[in-house]
């Protein structure tokens, strides 16, 4: 740092990515910062906020125009759609809009950050090469993080202003509202087990129960992305990051169990969408018991996504090989910490 102060813009801040990555930034000394969606978030004290329409050029452009301080940008952003080439357009859509109007509107604009997944890999379509690294060979596209990486990287040429990349394993953060909450789901679950006087059965086949997987804490995430906008040996590449272990759910499964208070149970291969979708009253009625914050359970689960998480029956796994070579040394037991979040969620009184 030079004494001045760089403005972080997370877009997509109030997401399981968005919200620790601003929290983050909120608390380091030579830092503000922004927290960017259509909806913003409430925020703390000191953090700006600003309402974006990132499919809205014009829009994009005014509100870049009231934050030209703007210097770097962390893209978190996320549109689902119908189907992978419309999840691509409307994706990349977004990203164009926004660079368009930081390099018309922000003076200080130094570096992008995107915020991509183990999908990159094609973990969503089967098994895929392990340990997972940078440079391996992409699948057959559509695959919006393709479509977002190779613009950015061709948009850079020749520009003051840089970019990276985060592929992020399984972020155990808290976020109302995103359908990649991995965290909520189990924890949701085992509530729901412990309210009926269920034991914890894992609800995935045994080839997922016994396969090798990695989570990453949002802490380490958040330091990890600051550390690739920060690093001139990070520019314009991208980076895997997790907590840097791996295990089995085999082996967490207990300790799950433990936390929630009821037996370990057994492999009982059953969707978590069958299982849980008349499930609403039983969490209404938890809420009411432990005076929980009264968010409804369809506002914190997504059971189709639970379902894929437990569906994968093959391992999970990417190296964090070449971030750790630039110099990031951060890593976190990934049992401790799944415990960790949990804990979190009930200080936060959104489970029991």
């Amino acid at each position: 740092m030079n004494g001045t102060t760089d403005t972080a813009l997370v877009v997509g801040a109030g997401g399981v990515v968005g919200r620790p990555v601003l929290d983050h930034f909120a608390q380091q000394a030579g830092w503000s910062a922004i927290a960017a969606s259509r909806v913003p978030p409430k925020v703390g004290a000191g953090i700006r906020r600003v309402a974006i329409d990132l499919q809205d050029p014009e829009d994009c452009r005014r509100q870049i125009a009231e934050n030209r301080d703007v210097s770097h940008i962390f893209f978190a952003a996320y549109k689902p759609a119908p189907d992978p080439i419309m999840e691509a357009e409307e994706n990349l859509s977004m990203l164009v809009n926004l660079v368009a109007a930081l390099e018309a509107e922000a003076s200080a604009f130094q570096h992008i950050n995107l915020v991509h997944g183990q999908k990159w890999y094609g973990n969503h379509l089967g098994p895929y090469r392990t340990p997972a690294r940078e440079d391996d060979p992409r699948h057959m596209p559509p695959n919006f993080y393709y479509d977002q990486q190779d613009f950015i990287a061709e948009r850079q040429k020749g520009k003051d202003w840089n970019w990276s990349s985060v592929r992020v394993q399984a972020p155990l953060s808290f976020s109302v509202g995103s359908p990649m909450n991995q965290v909520l789901i189990v924890g949701v679950y085992g509530s729901i087990c412990r309210a009926l006087g269920q034991p914890l059965h894992f609800p995935g086949p045994s080839g997922c129960f016994d396969a090798l997987y990695q989570v990453t804490d949002p802490g380490v995430l958040a330091r990890a992305m600051q550390w690739v906008a920060t690093q001139p040996s990070c520019a314009n590449q991208a980076f895997n990051v997790t907590n840097g272990d791996l295990f089995r759910w085999r082996n967490l499964w207990p300790h799950l169990a433990e936390f929630f208070g009821v037996p370990c149970g057994e492999v009982r291969t059953r969707s978590l969408v069958d299982m849980m979708g008349n499930k609403g009253k039983v969490w209404d009625q938890i809420v009411k018991e432990y005076n929980l914050k009264s968010y409804e359970m369809e506002q914190l689960v997504n059971w189709r996504w639970g379902d894929f998480i437990f569906g994968s029956e093959f391992d999970n796994v990417s190296s964090t090989i070449k971030i750790r070579k630039t110099g990031f040394s951060d890593c976190m037991d990934s049992m401790e910490c799944y415990i960790n979040s949990l804990e979190k969620l009930r200080a936060e009184k959104i489970i029991p």
